[in-house]
């Protein structure tokens, strides 16, 4: 669901009404919606084409194409998929310009400071999107006492669309240790080699 919401000045209504007709019409055409099909770590990783565990640097907007985007810059710490300069910037649909502000269900949004593993595409502009959204980010958390680190799925609390049982369920991974979640992206990037084309 895309939300806009504006001052209350003439010009920034009809800037609303023109803003809302644009992201619709992107997403009509692109196909794209807030209705995502679950997908595994495995099926993320063979989609992905860089994998990486990052630092949250700084997040900007501003409008590209008729659209607002919000564009994060993140500090590589490894790669575990792809090749990946030390510093990546991703855009996501959505954020505040002036006195616009878009949101779209299911868009991810960071903090500065915190550590993430992202599953990303190049998009045509030279930067980054994330696959399936909320599905490809997973925060990363320090246990105080033992110094464990987990990563939680941004999904563990959105419905994902899961055709096996044909609902929407929410679901997603919570708290594994980030070792076996890298694990599981090798394991599937190593079947992914191992096929015959």
């Amino acid at each position: 669901m895309i939300h806009i919401r504006s001052g209350n000045s003439a010009r920034w209504r009809v800037a609303m009404a023109a803003a809302i007709l644009t992201m619709l019409a992107a997403l009509a055409a692109t196909g794209a919606a807030t209705t995502l099909a679950r997908m595994s770590v495995a099926r993320m990783s063979r989609t992905a084409q860089v994998i990486v565990r990052a630092q949250c640097e700084a997040n900007s907007t501003g409008w590209d194409a008729g659209e607002i985007w919000t564009f994060t810059t993140f500090r590589v710490e490894e790669v575990w998929r792809g090749e990946a300069p030390a510093q990546i910037s991703v855009r996501l649909l959505g954020g505040r310009a002036g006195n616009v502000t878009t949101s779209v269900a299911g868009i991810p949004r960071f903090r500065p400071g915190e550590e993430v593993v992202l599953f990303l595409e190049r998009t045509e502009r030279g930067d980054f999107s994330i696959v399936s959204w909320e599905q490809g980010t997973f925060r990363i958390r320090r246990d105080i006492g033992t110094g464990g680190e987990s990563a939680t799925q941004d999904t563990a609390a959105l419905a994902t669309f899961d055709a096996a049982t044909r609902r929407f369920e929410a679901g997603g991974i919570v708290r594994m240790p980030v070792d076996s979640l890298h694990a599981q992206v090798d394991a599937a990037l190593s079947s992914e080699s191992g096929r015959k084309p």
